[in-house]
């Protein structure tokens, strides 16, 4: 009998499993703090959000400046959303509390950092499957390149477009959207 409780007790965690990845809003989704606090992505229903994947050891880190930035000028309507992720040369190889740290001792930052996470491959974050597949974002595919990548959504969550790592947060292809 215990077999076949633990066996339905899988299934019902496989289908909750399916059902985040199956998500067809972006507000369906879950992810969490750095300090593993549950994000509710819904709350930002009304404003852009650009998510960033970051790394504290890229050469692309310095744009932790510019993500601030434009965080303290266009607050009101934009959320930006740094995700940590250790995928792209190992460059972010540090623990949640020393990512905090070094966000902001070194760059200020203020804005929402989540938990790491991976972007790609088969442990990819329900998050970065809606980002990267056309049929569940309803715009189109990409792959994630490299750190700093960034995706703006917008205020009804749906997915505007994808920037390379070379992209500074500033320029005017994601401000345009926000004035």
């Amino acid at each position: 009998m215990n077999t076949v409780k633990a066996f339905f007790a899988t299934v019902g965690t496989i289908e909750q499993d399916l059902e985040k990845i199956n998500a067809d809003s972006i507000y369906d989704i879950e992810i969490k703090t750095l300090s593993n606090k549950p994000i509710d992505l819904s709350q930002f229903r009304g404003k852009y959000i650009l998510l960033v994947n970051v790394a504290s050891k890229c050469g692309f880190t310095p744009q932790y400046t510019q993500l601030q930035e434009l965080h303290e000028k266009y607050k009101s309507q934009l959320q930006v959303i740094g995700v940590p992720c250790n995928q792209f040369g190992s460059q972010e190889p540090e623990n949640a509390g020393t990512i905090d740290s070094f966000c902001k001792i070194n760059y200020g930052v203020s804005f929402l950092i989540t938990e790491k996470i991976d972007v790609k491959g088969k442990n990819q974050h329900p998050l970065y499957v809606w980002l990267t597949q056309r049929s569940k974002n309803r715009v189109k595919s990409s792959s994630v390149k490299w750190n700093f990548q960034k995706y703006l959504i917008d205020k009804q969550g749906h997915l505007i477009d994808y920037y390379f790592s070379t992209t500074n947060p500033l320029n005017p292809k994601i401000t345009k959207h926000l004035k």
